[in-house]
Formats: C-alpha cells, structure tokens, sequence
C-alpha cells in the first residue's frame, strides 16, 4: 500500500486575519462612500433602505405598543399641520408621513426613516409658537432628508468589523482590547459624529423653516428655552450624543 501524506492544513495567523478584515473594511467603505450634495460632504452609506425602513416600521409599532399615545385632538392637528408644511418644503411628499403625540412630560421628538414621527405632549406644552414647533420638527426631517440614520448604522457596522480585527490578535487580552477599543470607538468615532449630524439637522431644518414660510430667529429662542427648561449640567459635551445648547445656539446665529 502507498502512503499518502497529507498535507497539514497552514493555520491562518492573528495579523493575516486582521490584514484580511481591513482590507474588507476598506473595499466596503469605498464601495459605500458618495458625495451628498444636500449635506455638501462625502457620506459613508452601506445600510440598505428597504431594511431600514422595514426596522423603522417595527420600531414605531412598538412605540405605538408600549408608550401612551395621547388623544388629545388639538395637539395631534396641530403637529400635522406644521409636520406636512415642512414635509413639502423639504420635498419629501413622496412618502406616507404619519405623526403621533405621545403623552410625555419630556421635550422631545424623534423621526423613523420610514416617515413616522413622535413629539411628546411636553414638548408641545413648551414651545410657545408654531415656529419654534417648526424647529424641532424641521430638525427631525433634515434627518431623514440627510440619511442620518442610515449613515450610522453603517458607521457602527464598520467599527465593530475593525474592533473584531484588532481583537483578532489580542490573545488573552482580547476581552479588554475590546472593551477599551469600545469605549475609544464610542467616544472618538460614534459620538462626535452623532453631534455632527445633530448640527448638519438643524442647519438644513431652518432652511425647511424659511421655505414653508416660518420665522428662522425661533429656531434660536427655541433653544434658549429648551437650555432654561432642561438646566442640563453634568455630562460633559464630548460624552453626548447630542451638542450642547450653547453650542447649537452659536452655530444657528453663525
């Protein structure tokens, strides 16, 4: 009988795995990197629409689920009326827009790139004027006209394939290699850039403001009223996921 030697399979080493995820890392992010002339900068998209949207609808079945939804007429009319002004000036008719109040002392507001929004009944109790209802309003849109969300979540994707690279070769310290990387990543990459589409939403959200015919100078008195309001303190900028009032006030008057 001949003996047949086979060959031993060659272990695929730590840095030829991490060689290998990066340059996977960078195929994807050419691949997904195009000039968005509504934002005037390159943006970062490998996040498919028809799955985000998908999720977006589930996200806001759950939300009509678990929260109180108010029945409060005047306020829910009062939120479409001023939701599809800005919807129309921001060209965004195209889609079925659906607006609910949510009974929550909280200021606050959320849009979902499917085209649902949510404003809390604390927000509508403290803004003073259509106008500054408008703000909040035109912000949230402007997310959905940049594609914010779909800019990141394909931005976390990317950041974990590249904390899995580094992972990859850390041996026994892989669990605090990514644990620190996490916290790197979070504060170095995820957040700031959070503030930045914070910043671009409520730029391009005047602009909506001044197109459907509402006064751009409440979009800063907004603000003033909601730092009154809120007297946030504590968290230090760099650790939020959203700008300081101060900050955004001094970038609108800009």
């Amino acid at each position: 009988m001949t003996h047949v030697s086979i060959p031993r399979p060659i272990p695929v080493r730590p840095h030829r795995k991490r060689i290998a995820l990066s340059a996977l890392a960078g195929a994807v992010v050419l691949a997904g990197c195009a000039y968005n002339d509504t934002l005037g900068r390159n943006q970062l998209v490998i996040m498919d629409d028809s799955a985000l949207i998908q999720a977006s609808q589930s996200a806001w079945n759950q939300a009509l689920q678990t929260q109180k939804v108010s029945n409060d007429r005047a306020m829910n009319e009062r939120v479409r009326r001023v939701g599809d002004r800005l919807v129309q000036a921001a060209g965004l008719q195209n889609r079925n827009w659906t607006y609910a109040v949510f009974d929550d002392a909280t200021p606050n507001a959320f849009v979902l790139p499917s085209g649902h929004m949510g404003v809390t009944t604390g927000l509508l109790r403290l803004v003073r004027n259509d106008d500054q209802l408008a703000t909040v309003i035109g912000h949230e849109i402007a997310h959905v006209v940049g594609r914010h969300a779909a800019e990141r979540s394909s931005t976390s994707s990317l950041t974990q394939l590249a904390l899995g690279a580094i992972q990859s070769g850390a041996g026994d310290y892989a669990q605090a290699v990514g644990g620190l990387g996490g916290i790197g990543a979070q504060l170095g990459i995820l957040l700031p850039f959070s503030r930045k589409h914070e910043l671009e939403a409520d730029r391009l959200g005047v602009d909506y403001m001044v197109r459907a015919g509402y006064r751009a100078s409440e979009s800063i008195a907004l603000w003033q009223l909601m730092a009154a309001a809120q007297n946030r303190a504590g968290q230090p900028e760099f650790a939020s996921t959203h700008p300081s009032d101060q900050t955004r006030i001094a970038a609108l008057e800009a």
